[in-house]
C-alpha cells in the first residue's frame, strides 16, 4: 500500500526533483562567481579570519577539508571547515560561503537560540534516520502498529532538525552579507553576487525540509490507513 499510493508518491517525486534541480543549482552558481576573484584578493580563510576578529571571537579555529562544498562549521569543536576551493581561493563565492559558516560562529558565540536548539536535536536527528526503515517497515511487514508510531516518532526528530536548519541557514547568510558590506569584505557590486550565491545554498535546505515533510507525512497517511 505504502508503494502504490500514488498521490502521495508523486508528491514525492516531484519534491525529490525539487532537491535535485536546488542542488544542480547552487553548484552551477557557486561555479559562476568561483571563476571571479573579488576586488580585495582575500581568500575564504582569511575572510573568515577578518570576520571573527571583528567580532571579538578567537576561540574559533579554521580548518581546511577535503570535498567540494563540505564547508561547515562544528559548534562543539568550535571550528569551522572550509572545503579546498573555498579556504585558499580569493573568489566571490569562496568568500561568500566563508563568510556564511563565519556566521554560524557568531551566532554560537551570541547564543542564536534556534542553533541551539538544532544542535540539541542532532543526535536524535541522526538515531531517527538510522532506525526509521527497520522500525517502519517491520511494523508495515508484520502489522505491528507500536512499531509502525515508534519509526515515525524518530523520523519526526529528523524532521524538526530540518525545520530549525532553516532560520539557522538563513540568519547565518542575513549575517554574512551585512558585515560584508559593513567590514569592506566585498564592494556593493560583489555583494549582489555574494547574495545570490547564498540564495542558492539556502534553497537546497528549503528542498530538504519540503521532503522531509513530504515524507513524514506520506508515513502518517500510511499508518492511519493500516
Amino acid at each position: 500500500m505504502y508503494f502504490y499510493d500514488s498521490y502521495s508518491f508523486l508528491i514525492l517525486i516531484g519534491l525529490m526533483l525539487l532537491a535535485s534541480v536546488a542542488s544542480m543549482n547552487v553548484r552551477s552558481t557557486f561555479n559562476k562567481y568561483h571563476k571571479i576573484r573579488n576586488s580585495r584578493g582575500m581568500t575564504g580563510a582569511q575572510a573568515a579570519e577578518y570576520m571573527l576578529r571583528q567580532n571579538g571571537i578567537y576561540d574559533v579555529s579554521i580548518e581546511r577539508i577535503g570535498g567540494n562544498l563540505t564547508d561547515h562549521y562544528d559548534p562543539r569543536s568550535k571550528t569551522i571547515r572550509l572545503s579546498d576551493p573555498v579556504y585558499s581561493n580569493a573568489s566571490i563565492a569562496s568568500v561568500s560561503v566563508a563568510c556564511h559558516e563565519t556566521g554560524h560562529a557568531i551566532q554560537h558565540a551570541t547564543g542564536y537560540a534556534p542553533l541551539s536548539i538544532r544542535t540539541a536535536l542532532l543526535p536524535a536527528a541522526q538515531l531517527g534516520s538510522q532506525a526509521l526503515w527497520p522500525l517502519f517497515f517491520a511494523g508495515i511487514l508484520f502489522s505491528i502498529p507500536v512499531l509502525i508510531n515508534i519509526g515515525i516518532l524518530f523520523f519526526s526528530f529528523s524532521v524538526l532538525f530540518q525545520l530549525f536548519t532553516l532560520p539557522v541557514e538563513f540568519n547565518a547568510s542575513s549575517r554574512a552579507l551585512k558585515m560584508m558590506d559593513q567590514y569592506g569584505i566585498l564592494s556593493m557590486d560583489e555583494n549582489d553576487s555574494a547574495r545570490k550565491v547564498l540564495t542558492a545554498a539556502a534553497m537546497t535546505y528549503v528542498a530538504a525540509a519540503a521532503m522531509s515533510l513530504g515524507q513524514l507525512v506520506r508515513m502518517l497517511l500510511l499508518s492511519r490507513r493500516r
